[in-house]
């Protein structure tokens, strides 16, 4: 057995659910089940403690203010294991993976997030391969950074995405290479791997109202944008623009609510809907016009990442101009920098 410990967090989801009269629902006592799942081939894996969160979230349910929820055993513990797994529902497993990047700046240790598109309760599932992989993952020492493991590939957490439904390979990272794979053997990337950092946790207070998303779309009113900015509480929103960061800025009623916008404080982010690709926003006429109306460029973040690292400076007291600037470069490898 590898001298490595581990802390796995179970969190609630698909995993770890079982048959009821009204379809999957998640429930109590996980560790028992996976001990007697996975059985003697534990035996070769590092040691795990396994602790739930009370009550279990679906992860449907989510909210920026789960986030500190998560990462509080983490925090708490990090001394006494040699790496963490989180145990995750598939839907907002990559917000997740990606809020943790930055709540555990610096980290020197793995942590993994999994889930399985079947539980492991049924008889073909998914999920005990995933569970095999993250204890093993989990007690590497080149690993110093949030991943996300799901059907063989490990992925850098804030690069991640869910990407199909009802397919195993559920998560990718579509702008972003694999930092490895697991098969026969774990073939791991280290010219891609972060370096271990400095670990400096602070939990932070999320408000869900501080940071919004809003999709253009042919047609779409200005009276909508409006609303969306006009919404209480909000600090930051993400503006998700077609190819390379365009929208249609030929309404000038548009563009006029965004500088306004931008001018009292708010910041506006401009990533690409394409799920490949990063914002440019010199290279067409109608990109320029955002920025010059205050739209920050959002480079290649996804979604995921831009809501979580939104929503982690926010939380963290910076300024709009701070704001503004750190968007512009990455912290724990979530984006290319400007």
């Amino acid at each position: 057995m590898s001298a490595a410990r581990i802390l796995v967090i179970h969190t609630g989801g698909t995993i770890g659910m079982v048959p009821t009269d009204q379809g999957l629902a998640p429930a109590a006592g996980f560790e028992r089940l996976m001990r007697t799942r996975l059985g003697e081939r534990l035996e070769t894996l590092p040691s795990f403690d396994l602790i739930e969160l009370t009550p279990l979230i679906d992860s449907a349910e989510l909210s920026p203010e789960h986030w500190n929820l998560i990462a509080a055993p983490i925090m708490a513990r990090y001394a006494d294991y040699d790496g963490f797994v989180v145990l995750h529902g598939t839907d907002t497993l990559a917000y997740t993976a990606s809020a943790l990047s930055f709540l555990l700046s610096g980290l020197d240790k793995p942590v993994i997030l999994t889930g399985s598109q079947l539980p492991l309760s049924s008889a073909r599932n998914d999920a005990e391969n995933h569970l095999l992989a993250v204890l093993e993952l989990a007690g590497r020492r080149e690993i110093n950074e949030v991943c996300v493991f799901f059907d063989g590939h490990l992925l850098r957490g804030n690069r991640s995405v869910k990407v199909d439904a009802s397919a195993m390979a559920a998560f990718d990272s579509p702008g972003f290479p694999h930092l490895g794979e697991v098969g026969i053997g774990i073939d791991l990337r280290r010219d891609l791997l972060l370096a271990a950092g400095k670990p400096a946790f602070t939990p932070l207070d999320f408000d869900p109202a501080a940071v919004s998303v809003l999709r253009i779309f042919p047609g779409i009113r200005t009276t909508l944008v409006q609303a969306a900015l006009s919404q209480p509480g909000l600090r930051a929103l993400i503006l998700q623009t077609y190819g390379v960061g365009n929208a249609p800025v030929g309404n000038q009623a548009l563009l006029e609510t965004l500088e306004a916008a931008t001018s009292r404080g708010t910041v506006i982010v401009n990533i690409s809907q394409c799920g490949r690709g990063a914002v440019n926003s010199g290279t067409y006429a109608t990109g320029s016009a955002l920025e010059r109306a205050g739209v920050i460029a959002g480079a290649d973040l996804t979604l995921e990442a831009a809501f979580a690292k939104l929503h982690w400076l926010v939380a963290r007291g910076d300024t709009p101009a701070e704001i503004a600037a750190a968007m512009q470069r990455p912290f724990c490898g979530e984006q290319q920098a400007l």
